[in-house]
């Protein structure tokens, strides 16, 4: 009898026990909202001023079929394949489509990022502080904080997607396609967000699953940019990446809704798989197990290098790797402009190439591109010295001994050499790419070296983050949005037809487009003056503000 009503009190308990597994998300759902509450409003308006922006000034550039049918003789390049997206109705191209062609990419590529972020923010970030700990000690399920994570990312790619509907339907686009590809923007980051919501149950570190998550999308874009060359509307190859599905809807041309329901099922599915994983863990650890490191190790943690190497060289390295493939790439495709010039003399009144030297002008334009990535990491690993504050490691680091002079120069050092070594891996897989498309080995030293020309521009970025950490450390963030800026101006300025105000903005665009160009050194000169200003501004702010307390 006793053991029967054990048992029955031990079933109850577990029923119980499943009922509550989600008490709370509500509440945490509100709390999450609350906390991303601008960076979601950010987006969303900078969604909807990027869409709405671009629709005003392309029909400006193209304003009638002639111009539209030019600017279709461009997208039978595999290079602009790779760039933008499947090419479709080009026999007739019609303003929809040059937008859905050549635009929506750039519009997928943002919202997959905004939702990686978000969801190892409200995950991982939150059990790597120890406030998720926190919260599981009140009335809370076990999978509410997750739950509320993907709800709150849902949320967010709803605003987004609610953004990009309205801007297009603004300017007067068609409406059913207008929702089509707002839907796709919002799906496709949920994807994305759902991936993320995995790589964050394999470790127990935010930065790790972050990088590992946008890998992912730095992987799809690559497979969709190498399938759609294989097959310019679509190859079996192309269906690999989430992109491709939301740009097979084939906006503004033929719209066909049943591709979105490939991104909703592997959405779901990556969900469930996250769940399950999560199931299999301790609160705080990951699947992966983390490596203790040899004692040397943990006593270099001590020193401000040490310690930035630890932190940000594993970034570094996964980011490297990638932007070295990408420009492998992006390099065998650029020879691939003559043969089209060849065939289409129309193009050359439209491109913004150098038709004298196509190949040395378009090598140009990719070292330009993918300069974006090292100052973005230039960035990226300024601002983990704020976070290494915030959590109150850094303190620790200046009671062992270390002044906060040493501090800031060897965190920026360790920085400022991980960037130069990925743009001269840039430089590398660029020249290695031109000469497997050409046969000529010289490529290798010209385009590393030319690459080395970006440095100044990726240095002046890096300062800005540098100062606003020393001297206004709660807005150090804004240094991404000159991040942004620049990738615009280097992806976008020409579609767009950006001024030349408007392109001065990002430090990027005065780098002389060498080789193609002939190196002017005033421009260089002057960004490295400024990036030396602005370290050193950095470095007085921190000496005299109190660190930990802004």
């Amino acid at each position: 009898m006793t053991t029967t009503r054990t048992a029955r009190a031990a079933t109850g308990r577990a029923s119980t026990d499943g009922g509550e597994l989600l008490t709370g998300t509500a509440r945490l759902l509100r709390l999450f909202l609350r906390v991303s509450r601008r960076q979601i409003l950010v987006w969303a308006l900078a969604f909807a001023a990027l869409v709405a922006g671009s629709v005003a000034a392309l029909e400006d550039t193209y304003p009638d079929a002639q111009a539209l049918q030019a600017r279709a003789a461009l997208m039978d390049s595999p290079a602009a394949v790779m760039m933008t997206g499947p090419a479709f109705a080009l026999d007739d191209y019609t303003f929809g489509a040059m937008l859905a062609n050549e635009l929506s990419l750039w519009v997928f590529l943002p919202a997959a990022i905004m939702s990686v972020l978000l969801v190892v923010r409200h995950t991982r970030g939150e059990e790597e502080s120890g406030r998720l700990e926190m919260l599981r000690s009140l009335p809370v399920g076990r999978f509410a904080p997750a739950l509320a994570a993907v709800l709150t990312v849902t949320v967010a790619d709803l605003a987004v997607a609610a953004a990009v509907t309205g801007a297009l339907v603004g300017t007067g686009m068609a409406a059913a396609d207008s929702v089509a590809l707002g839907v796709a923007t919002g799906l496709t980051g949920l994807v994305f967000g759902a991936v993320a919501a995995v790589t964050a149950q394999l470790t127990e570190h935010a930065r790790a699953a972050s990088g590992m998550a946008l890998g992912a999308v730095a992987v799809a874009f690559l497979v969709r940019g190498i399938g759609d060359v294989i097959e310019p509307q679509g190859s079996w190859l192309s269906w690999l990446s989430p992109f491709a599905w939301a740009q097979q809807t084939r906006l503004y041309v033929d719209l066909r809704w049943w591709p979105l329901a490939v991104s909703t099922l592997v959405a779901v599915l990556l969900l469930v798989l996250a769940v399950s994983l999560a199931r299999q863990r301790d609160l705080g650890a990951g699947l992966r197990p983390a490596r203790p490191g040899p004692p040397a190790a943990s006593r270099s943690l001590l020193a401000p290098t040490g310690l930035a190497r630890r932190l940000v060289s594993g970034t570094f390295i996964g980011w490297a790797v990638g932007l070295f493939l990408f420009a492998l790439a992006f390099g065998t495709l650029a020879n691939s402009l003559e043969g089209m010039v060849a065939d289409i003399p129309a193009v050359g009144e439209w491109i913004d190439l150098d038709l004298s030297d196509l190949t040395r002008s378009f090598a140009a334009v990719m070292l330009g591109f993918l300069a974006v990535g090292p100052a973005a990491l230039a960035v990226s690993g300024v601002l983990q010295l704020r976070a290494e504050e915030r959590a109150g490691r850094v303190e620790g680091l200046l009671v062992s001994g270390s002044s906060r002079t040493a501090l800031l120069v060897r965190w920026v050092a360790v920085v400022l050499v991980e960037a130069v070594l990925v743009q001269v891996l840039i430089g590398l897989g660029v020249g290695a790419g031109v000469t497997l498309a050409t046969g000529e080995a010289a490529w290798v030293g010209e385009l590393t070296l030319a690459a080395l020309a970006h440095l100044p521009g990726i240095l002046l970025v890096g300062a800005l983050a540098v100062a606003l950490y020393g001297l206004a450390p709660r807005a150090a963030g804004l240094a991404w949005a000159l991040v942004v800026w620049a990738a615009v101006v280097a992806f976008l300025g020409d579609l767009l037809g950006l001024p030349g105000w408007a392109r001065d903005v990002s430090p990027l665009a005065h780098t002389p487009a060498v080789p193609d160009a002939d190196l002017v050194p005033a421009p260089l000169v002057v960004m490295a003056a400024l990036a030396a200003l602005l370290l050193l501004a950095g470095l007085v702010g921190l000496r005299r503000r109190d660190v930990g307390a802004a």
